[in-house]
């Protein structure tokens, strides 16, 4: 999604929008900075990654986004 943002389907079938904007800061996440770089984010099977490595904890994926539907 734009403006740093993900839509997060769980298996509890609830979707979710998520704010990375808070993470986006110093070396290891300040890369996500760059669009192009922040849209080529994957499901990895447990969470969301990107190439170099960069995740977010599938719990906090989960309690810290906003429903979206149930």
């Amino acid at each position: 999604m734009k403006n740093f943002m993900l839509r997060v389907s769980f298996d509890n079938g609830e979707t979710k929008d998520f704010d990375v904007k808070p993470y986006i800061r110093g070396n290891w996440y300040g890369e996500l900075s760059n669009p192009t770089y922040f849209m080529s984010v994957f499901a990895n099977g447990y969470t969301v990654e990107w190439a170099n490595g960069q995740d977010i904890c599938p719990d906090e994926l989960y309690y810290n986004s906003t429903v979206v539907s149930m």
